[in-house]
């Protein structure tokens, strides 16, 4: 009787006791700390409530079935419990610096593949004009800063070949080169080396000292009144026209004045001219206290560049014939230059300069680019015209801050949409639109300039597509912010959401409002730049990386596959900077969709901060960690529990 009676009531507790999971039923697991044994509990008591299933339950069929249900809900908890022990497993046992070996490398095959598709679209929307390779030489510089180094300017009216013969002598095709007159208007600089012998070239737009009618100008110089300007008045813009000799002039004159060596160059084809007369008269009476050397271009025979030459003794000076194409005579010539020049030797005492970076100033057409970059550096380092595309070559500029950091400064021209510069068939607008392009690519952060009463177009979004998919830090600077009419507090507001809308791919670049031309707000760009390089340049411990991607995997898990299969990450670092590049290790990448990579990047940036530039973050699938030491052997997470436990024990 009492033997029933204990049998019985050992049938009822172990009804009324939680299902313990048992060595046939599930694996050895290892320990778990309190906090997990916690969560566990909360999550099988939550798991019983959802089947509403009293404490104590009659022994009957439909008791029996739902205890069924119940260690089948368990079995399944306790399975997804087993994975995750496993990946715990894992993480211990990976290879740490593998691993940070293999995520350099997939940084690097990254960065290998997107720069040849970066080029071949870029060859692809080139014309055929500029698909001419490339000629460089080895670079032999010193650390010599530009300012310390002579300056040679190279003058001449247009069309004589002064930007071909920069090419040759800086040996890259910085400038642009088009057989028409008027496309260089600028002072474009550029170091070259000739021996022992370092110096700056300086490329100048042609200069016309001569009247001419206003048509004449206007195909001398190829000026469009009507390209971008449909808003201006028609007086602004024969104004403007009349203008841009005499600010051409203005440019070649400041890069004659601070140069020791005067490149005098003229057309040996076309023969003597008058504007030849008056360049020579004008450099005879005002700087004839430099060296002056008079190279006659487009001589490429050297039998015929004689008598070509021989035309030219009566401007004063010494004929050299030369040639920029091929590169005829132009030793001789950088013999005479060196002469005219000191040698200037490395200072023992100049330190190293730190990484100066460089901000690319770009956007549309007449968006008052130019205008931002002379109100920063204090003068007129570029023509300002309401003329569409006065800016054609990539201007750099160095300038130091307030705080006394440097920065590279590059204006660049507008960007038109492809069609409408294909439509226009301007060879010169095509090159200087792949300048700037090109400019985005060798900086480091780029401003990206929108006309305040426009606000965004459709090539501004595309522009903005291109800077973040070449990983550049950006800022959004509305210029010509005193256009709009009755602001107020809330007009800002507004304004930033509008742009916000419109431009997602660039929504964590920061937004500065500025009127260039008067002055206003200007220095905020360079201080929204430092912060955005700094941004741009920061690298987070990995550590601290890991834990930030454990909380947004425990927020919000990788959703499952219809297969049942989650993507698990086993490990993450940051393999790059410039921009911040983060490699993740995980069990398969394509269980990660694109909408959980997006959450995963926000999570990043809203606990780590890098506004201002793009992340990028790389998915590396990778197959189940392996035990360390063979199957026999114990696992590293076993000897890790070995080391705890006897940390754990009490002496006694």
């Amino acid at each position: 009787m009492e033997v029933s009676a204990a049998i019985s009531l050992s049938r009822t507790l172990s009804l009324l006791s939680p299902i313990a999971p048992t060595s046939s039923s599930i694996p050895f697991l290892p320990p778990v700390s309190l906090s997990r044994r916690c969560h566990l509990r909360h999550r099988r008591y939550t798991l019983s409530r959802s089947f509403c299933l009293p404490p104590a339950v009659p022994f009957s069929s439909s008791s029996t079935q739902n205890e069924d249900e119940e260690a089948e809900l368990v079995e399944i908890e306790d399975s997804e419990l087993e994975e995750e022990y496993i990946e715990d497993d894992d993480s211990n046992s990976i290879d740490v610096e593998s691993l940070e070996r293999e995520a350099e490398l997939v940084v690097r095959e990254f960065s290998d593949s997107l720069s040849r598709q970066l080029t071949i679209e870029e060859e692809r929307s080139s014309p055929k004009e500029a698909q001419v390779k490339e000629k460089r030489r080895n670079n032999t510089s010193k650390n010599i800063p530009d300012h310390l180094l002579p300056k040679v300017a190279i003058v001449g009216r247009p069309n004589v070949g002064k930007s071909a013969l920069f090419n040759r002598l800086v040996g890259g095709k910085k400038a642009i080169v088009v057989d028409e007159p008027g496309v260089t208007r600028d002072r474009l600089y550029g170091r070259a080396f000739w021996g022992n012998y370092e110096f700056v070239v300086v490329d100048t737009g042609g200069v016309l000292t001569i009247s001419k009618s206003q048509a004449d100008l206007m195909e001398e110089l190829a000026i469009s009144t009507t390209i971008g300007m449909e808003g201006i008045p028609l007086a602004t813009r024969e104004a403007a026209v009349a203008r841009m000799p005499s600010m051409i002039e203005k440019q070649a004159t400041v890069a004659v004045e601070e140069s020791s060596v005067i490149i005098f160059l003229v057309d040996g084809q076309a023969g003597l001219n008058a504007a030849d007369v008056e360049i020579a008269d004008w450099l005879r009476k005002h700087y004839s206290d430099k060296c002056i050397i008079l190279a006659v271009n487009k001589c490429e025979s050297p039998r015929k560049g004689i008598s070509q030459a021989s035309e030219f003794w009566s401007l004063g000076f010494d004929p050299l014939p030369v040639s920029a194409l091929s590169g005829t005579g132009t030793g001789e010539l950088l013999d005479l230059l060196c002469s005219g020049i000191k040698k200037v030797e490395e200072p023992e005492y100049l330190e190293e300069e730190n990484y100066v970076p460089a901000i690319a100033i770009v956007g549309r057409p007449n968006v008052g680019k130019s205008s931002i970059l002379n109100a920063l550096v204090g003068e007129d380092r570029t023509i300002v015209s309401p003329v569409s595309g006065t800016t054609r070559d990539a201007i750099d500029t160095e300038f130091t801050g307030s705080d006394g950091q440097k920065f590279r400064l590059i204006d660049t021209a507008g960007i038109r949409r492809k069609a409408a510069v294909a439509s226009s068939g301007s060879i010169p607008e095509a090159l200087s639109v792949n300048q700037a392009l090109r400019a985005i690519r060798r900086s480091d952060v780029v401003a990206l300039v929108i006309e305040a009463m426009a606000c965004i177009t459709e090539q501004d979004c595309k522009i903005a597509e291109r800077i973040e998919k070449e990983g550049k830090g950006c800022l959004i600077v509305v210029n010509k912010w005193d256009t709009i009419p009755n602001k107020n507090q809330e007009t800002t507001v507004f304004y930033e959401e509008d742009v916000r809308r419109k431009v997602r791919s660039l929504s964590w670049a920061p937004i500065v409002y500025s009127t260039a031309i008067a002055g206003h707000s200007v220095e905020k760009i360079i201080v929204a730049a430092a912060a955005v390089e700094k941004e741009r340049s920061r690298r987070l411990t990995t550590a601290i990386l890991n834990q930030v991607v454990r909380e947004a995997v425990a927020f919000k898990a990788p959703p499952r596959t219809r297969g049942g299969k989650r993507g698990r990450v086993y490990y993450s670092t940051q393999a790059a900077i410039r921009p911040p590049t983060f490699v993740f290790f995980v069990n398969d990448a394509k269980l990660f969709s694109e909408t959980y990579r997006r959450y995963m990047e926000k999570q990043l940036r809203t606990s780590a901060g890098f506004a201002g530039t793009p992340i990028r973050l790389l998915w590396r699938s990778r197959r189940k960690m392996e035990k360390s030491d063979g199957k026999d052997g114990p696992t590293k997470m076993q000897e890790n529990f070995k080391d705890r436990e006897k940390k754990l024990a009490v002496p006694a």
